[in-house]
């Protein structure tokens, strides 16, 4: 039987600029499921996919014990190292963000995604500081718990579009090295695709660099090239299935005619996929 080391080693293990990890985020055991199936070796949650699906909006809104029961069925649902989005840790305080993490490892994850982004209207991120010392607490508790998690600091400077364009890049690399001395194992930028950015990320970070990916973002092959270690799709596969679902109810309420569900699996594959415990 695999155990929470073996994965914990795996998902480490993964993170390869000459192959990097492909993440499809999934939101439920489904979701999680039907991307196993699909041939993954890894899952990572979508923190906004999971908000949705319980029905909160995303951003550090979602209740902390939901999420953890999230976790742990998706989880129990698949043979496959699984990566928690936690946002910024559920928590005001880095205590607060320990307590998260050990109750993420609990639940079998053996990785975190955590953002430095601020929910306050003060500031579109928390100060360096302040999140080194969350991405600190975070690894302790995981150090606490015996398991090797896998700590991937976002950065949100990109994203948010963080002070001026010209010295955005320089914030970026001066946050991941702090973060990295905190106890990250890997830096999460999203909000930037462009080739030239994308190198200059990976020459200045010294850790594995993922990146958010996208219909117009380069091939996982062109972001191996660039020295990229992981991809993720993030959001987009959540939204994708309830702009499917919202198609199909718009064609049935103004025409009475279901054309948009041409393309749904297959009711046996999808029920198959779900019977069994392998918890």
């Amino acid at each position: 039987m695999t155990t929470q080391d073996d994965h914990a080693r795996l998902f480490r293990s993964l993170h390869d600029p000459l192959a990097p990890l492909a993440l499809a985020n999934v939101w439920d055991a489904a979701s999680a499921r039907v991307v196993e199936a699909a041939g993954a070796t890894a899952l990572a949650t979508t923190s906004a996919g999971v908000a949705w699906g319980l029905g909160a909006p995303d951003g550090n809104r979602l209740d902390r014990e939901q999420a953890v029961a999230l976790i742990a069925r998706v989880v129990a649902a698949v043979d496959l190292p699984v990566s928690a989005d936690i946002e910024s840790g559920f928590g005001e305080t880095a205590a607060e963000v320990g307590r998260t993490v050990g109750l993420v490892v609990a639940a079998g994850a053996v990785g975190v995604n955590i953002e430095d982004a601020h929910t306050e209207p003060v500031s579109p991120l928390r100060p360096t500081g302040e999140q080194a010392e969350r991405i600190a607490a975070a690894r302790a508790a995981a150090d606490a718990a015996g398991v090797a998690l896998f700590v991937n600091a976002r950065i949100d400077t990109y994203l948010r579009a963080v002070g001026d364009p010209e010295g955005r890049l320089a914030e970026t690399l001066d946050r991941a090295r702090a973060y990295l001395d905190a106890g990250a194992d890997g830096v999460f930028v999203p909000g930037v695709t462009d080739p030239a950015t994308v190198a200059a990320l990976t020459a200045g970070i010294d850790a594995p660099v993922n990146i958010l990916v996208g219909p117009g973002a380069p091939s996982v092959a062109e972001l191996s090239g660039l020295g990229v270690a992981r991809v993720s799709l993030g959001s987009s596969p959540a939204l994708a299935a309830y702009a499917a679902v919202r198609r199909a109810a718009e064609e049935l309420v103004r025409s009475g005619t279901y054309s948009t569900l041409d393309q749904a699996l297959d009711y046996r594959e999808l029920n198959t996929l779900m019977r069994g415990d392998r918890s």
